[in-house]
């Protein structure tokens, strides 16, 4: 809990915009809000009734099975990325399975012929070596199982060359000079993923680029896929130029269009909420001629830098944010029951700065004369989470008040990306899982209490999906 001198009124209000109360969450705990979500399904759901089009939901985003129920009233089924992943679509989402990887084995081949309603190569070499497998254990069984395969359209968009499928020497789809038209007999679809985070004029380049290469093989298949990383959800997204998009291309081509958005359909609807367990201050921090750098305290002529890994005179800086931050005194530190590495590893993967609800980022503002950094929010600190990495450091935030133990943090558009990557570094346990029901929100709208009202939050419950313990650390290691 906050410290006991804050007024609960001022605690109602602070979380106004969120449909839970972070004080009555037992931390660290990833929330989805289903209200959230339904408003992302409401906009896909639109798309869909404006273009025909067919949408899946890419499980290597957003995984929560819990949910399935929901978003399968909209979706048109699931995108695959493994056996586990086609085998969670088909018993959860019981719709459309679609699976692409960039090899399969034949253990996993014969797993997915249980489970995949379309299954898409990334070679010609995995088709002639698999497909007769497939064609023999579907044989009488009365299941039919698409062939597809991925492209590479040779046309990027991307910014960050990790998540650029186009990158020069990329290994995914097939490039025009190695498509085999002599072994399209039997392929359903051609399917392509080169967005990521991106709006539909991307797409619109994306498509011509295609178009061009591969345009006397479009018509001859049943479906194009445009693969995922649309943005569409996210406030101010073109939506009409991507529904003319598909449309079009559709009425050319005479093909059925899918889309396999994950973060569009789970934008902004998750969170992962912590505690603050200490605060080191600067004073605590730097005194006399001690150097410091990461999240550690300094006594006699020892340097630490995040957790003990330099002694003597030595002074190490770690990569991305931590050793940004690592040049800089003067900034107190909050430690939390999250960790960055653990809990959000796509802060370091990425990189990128996460956002805390009611924070702001102090080097959005410049410098005084004097040197000292102007927010306009008055205490910043550093927030580090628990493990023993030196770069377990989200970055560096400013808030109106002092942050004390015990305080919530509240990170926000957590659902997406971050809950399907969580892993068990230094045996730090996996956050939680909650979830706020559409249905007990919509419920206080007949409550007598006005919906937008703060005392509201008390009349709505949020249901604990799962815990995890020490037998979900040690069960995965031997």
């Amino acid at each position: 809990m906050f410290g006991t001198d804050r007024n609960l009124k001022v605690l109602r209000m602070k979380y106004s915009t969120l449909n839970f109360n972070p004080e009555e969450i037992k931390t660290p705990c990833f929330v989805v809000d289903e209200n959230l979500l339904w408003h992302n399904l409401e906009i896909l759901s639109s798309v869909k009734e404006h273009t025909g089009c067919k949408i899946l939901l890419a499980l290597k985003c957003f995984s929560m099975f819990r949910v399935f129920p929901l978003i399968r009233g909209c979706l048109d089924g699931i995108c695959a990325s493994s056996p586990d992943e086609a085998r969670l679509g088909r018993e959860e989402f019981q719709k459309e399975v679609h699976t692409f990887a960039a090899a399969y084995s034949e253990n996993d081949i014969l797993d997915l012929c249980e489970t995949t309603d379309h299954l898409v190569f990334n070679s010609f070499g995995q088709l002639e070596r698999f497909r007769p497998i497939v064609q023999k254990r579907v044989a009488g069984t009365g299941r039919q199982i698409d062939f597809g395969i991925r492209i590479n359209p040779e046309h990027s968009e991307g910014a960050v060359p990790i998540y650029d499928p186009c990158a020069p020497g990329s290994r995914l789809g097939v490039k025009l000079a190695h498509f085999r038209e002599d072994l399209l007999d039997g392929i359903a679809g051609l399917h392509w993923h080169n967005l990521c985070e991106q709006d539909s004029d991307c797409l619109q380049r994306t498509v011509k680029a295609v178009e061009s290469r591969f345009g006397e093989y479009i018509s001859k298949m049943k479906y194009i896929n445009f693969g995922g990383g649309h943005h569409i959800t996210r406030p101010g997204y073109n939506i009409r130029l991507l529904e003319n998009i598909i449309n079009d291309f559709q009425q050319k081509w005479g093909v059925q269009v899918y889309l396999e958005p994950g973060e569009a359909v789970a934008l902004n609807a998750g969170y992962l909420v912590a505690t603050v367990l200490d605060i080191i201050t600067d004073s605590d921090i730097v005194g006399g001629s001690d150097v410091v750098t990461g999240s550690d305290v300094v006594t006699g002529s020892d340097v630490v830098t995040g957790s003990d890994i330099v002694g003597g005179s030595g002074v190490v800086g770690d990569s991305g944010v931590a050793a940004e931050s690592a040049t800089r005194s003067g900034i107190d530190i909050a430690i939390m029951d999250a960790c960055v590495p653990a809990h959000m590893p796509d802060v370091l993967e990425m990189p990128y700065r996460p956002y805390i609800l009611h924070s702001e980022n102090p080097e959005d503002f410049p410098e005084t004369t004097a040197g000292s950094q102007r927010a306009a929010k008055k205490y910043i600190y550093r927030i580090g989470g628990v493990s023993c990495l030196a770069g377990d450091v989200a970055g560096e935030y400013s808030f109106d008040e002092p942050l004390d133990i015990g305080d919530r943090l509240v990170f926000t558009d957590m659902a997406i990306y971050s809950m399907v990557k969580t892993n068990t570094f230094n045996g730090v346990r996996l956050p939680s899982i909650a979830l706020v029901k559409k249905d007990d929100v919509l419920a206080g709208k007949n409550d007598t209490l006005k919906n937008d009202t703060p005392e509201r939050k008390d009349h709505i419950k949020v249901e604990i999906v799962r815990t995890f313990d020490y037998s979900d650390f040690k069960g995965r290691l031997s």
